[in-house]
């Protein structure tokens, strides 16, 4: 029989028993704490606690240096909000990709990065094709649902901003600034790409361009070009013609055929002058960095048109700017929207150029992101230079589709957490598989991302918005009014009516017939167009000949 002493000491024991199991339950907790704390996982106070694998995922996003903040890890559907996926600010100029299916939220990601660009005082060119990004000029919409995202993707200082914006359009046929370039700065390989020329016209009108440039002819517009292929292939110009490589009169005949084309579809309102300044779109308003959108006016008919334009851009800013090397952050990214119009029937030549581009502008401290449906749409040469990968949702309903989706996944790192292939189909609307590149340059983990929402309109502003803010943007005083000077056009025009006999008011003392036949061959030669332009041209600019770099286009 136990006596009462012996059941209070069994259970002093107990109690102490317990108290030690508590104890230690409560340090290995504190234990598990510090080790999660000390892999990045422990958020801000009131924040969820990261954990497992959205924790292994996001210790490859914590980087030391400032961001770009694209959402947060999602595992088995659930978005972890301290789980942050980022790109490091000082790699944005390693350039990038952002890939899916039409109405996966492409357009919205683009919108995100454009603004957090902004924010660090990043400037921003986007081409706007279908007029979707105008509102980052307007405040975003603020309700319950837009503010629970925020929360979500680890946003909680979301509200709703607004952004420097500047509205242009290529030509003066559309509502925002109109924008141009001078057919001499847009080059031979950019414009053959326009009208669509084989690598034979190609090489022909190369060869025009270098006639021209040699007898100082200034090609302005579409009329200067037009007017010396016109002479060319002229019986005053034919000797010209054949001096310049054997250039047949039907390839030549061609190109002209093909300007015609380009000017009846409004492309004469897009070269010209004043010709764009790449500086004005390096700037920034109160600390933000200015978002310049670009959208296509009347050259909707011609979408190539558009994308070469922004290559050409993109080749004069790499012309202007300095060398600068590593930089803490960019000097400007440039987004490529639609970018398969930039490869589509493009000629080798051409993907030569665009590939050399992308190599070389890093170090001009300018960031390149291609924006397009699939990965395969863009080249191998240039894929392999973009550093972060921004994959939304693709569909594989087609044998084609399925192919692309293998190509895709063997672009992505190994993951342990996801079956990427599954992932790829499976990515809701605002989410994507992401991988970028360290501060250190190596890749991060795949995450599978639930993306931010963007803080200002997540919609069109409408085209008297647009083209209100267009007229009241200082860029209008510049660019707004057309200049037509004295080029090629004029100056063969002129040549031409010089050549014209004046009716003689006497009759002419009678010569000798060698007198008149050494005259009539020095009247000919000087009737020559091409003999007075050259004249012109070596008396007022010593000859100088147009040096070219990317794409042929203007050294400046």
């Amino acid at each position: 029989m136990t006596t009462p002493q012996e059941k209070a000491a069994a259970a002093r024991k107990a109690a102490e028993d317990a108290a030690r199991v508590a104890a230690e339950a409560m340090a290995a907790a504190e234990a598990a704490e510090q080790e999660a704390a000390a892999a990045g996982g422990t958020p801000a106070s009131g924040e969820p606690r990261v954990s497992g694998a959205a924790a292994e995922i996001a210790e490859g996003y914590a980087f030391s240096g400032p961001a770009v903040e694209l959402g947060t890890v999602m595992v088995d559907g659930v978005a972890d909000p301290g789980a942050r996926v980022r790109i490091p600010l000082r790699m944005m100029n390693r350039h990038g990709l952002v890939a899916g299916a039409t109405g996966t939220g492409k357009t919205k990601t683009l919108q995100g990065i454009a603004e957090h660009l902004s924010r660090a005082g990043v400037p921003v060119v986007m081409a706007d094709v279908k007029g979707d990004l105008s509102g980052l000029s307007e405040p975003g919409a603020d309700n319950e649902k837009i503010r629970a995202r925020g929360a979500e993707t680890g946003a909680t200082d979301w509200a709703p901003s607004t952004f420097p914006t500047e509205f242009v359009s290529l030509g003066t046929g559309g509502i925002g600034v109109p924008i141009r370039a001078t057919i001499t700065s847009f080059g031979p390989i950019l414009l053959s790409k326009v009208l669509g020329l084989n690598d034979t016209q190609e090489s022909t009108l190369g060869l025009i361009f270098h006639w021209a440039d040699q007898r100082g002819l200034a090609l302005l517009d579409l009329k200067d070009l037009r007017a010396v292929i016109t002479h060319l292939t002229s019986p005053d110009g034919k000797e010209d013609l054949k001096g310049i490589g054997g250039v047949s009169s039907q390839t030549a005949g061609v190109i002209l055929r093909a300007l015609v084309n380009l000017e009846a579809e409004g492309g004469d309102t897009f070269f010209g002058e004043p010709e764009l300044d790449p500086a004005d779109l390096l700037r920034t308003a109160g600390g933000l960095g200015v978002i310049t959108l670009f959208e296509l006016g009347q050259q909707a008919a011609r979408p190539a048109l558009f994308s070469t334009f922004l290559m050409w851009v993109l080749a004069d800013l790499f012309q202007t700017l300095p060398e600068v090397g590593d930089v803490e952050q960019p000097k400007l990214v440039f987004i490529f929207d639609e970018a398969h119009l930039l490869f589509t029937e493009a000629s080798k030549a051409f993907l030569q150029q665009v590939e050399q581009t992308v190599k070389l502008i890093r170090s001009k401290g300018v960031g390149v992101f291609f924006c397009t449906q699939l990965p395969t749409d863009i080249p191998n040469p240039v894929l392999s230079q973009l550093g972060a990968r921004v994959q939304h949702a693709l569909r594989a309903f087609t044998p084609d589709d399925q192919k692309a989706l293998s190509k895709t996944v063997r672009t992505y790192p190994k993951s342990s957490v996801y079956d990427l292939e599954e992932a790829l189909t499976s990515l809701g609307t605002g989410e994507a598989i992401v991988t970028v590149l360290s501060e250190t340059g190596a890749p991060t983990p795949v995450a599978w991302t639930k993306i931010a929402p963007p803080r200002s309109l997540m919609d069109t502003i409408g085209d008297d918005a647009i083209r209100a803010k267009a007229l009241s943007s200082a860029l209008h005083g510049r660019y707004g009014q057309s200049v037509d000077r004295e080029s090629a056009y004029e100056m063969l025009l002129a040549s031409v009516a010089a050549a014209e006999p004046e009716p003689d008011s006497a009759p002419a003392p009678e010569r000798s017939e060698s007198q008149q036949k050494e005259d009539s061959a020095a009247e000919r030669m000087m009737a020559n167009p091409a003999v007075k332009s050259f004249l012109r041209s070596a008396a007022s600019a010593a000859g100088r000949e147009i040096s070219r770099s990317l794409f042929g286009t203007r050294r400046r």
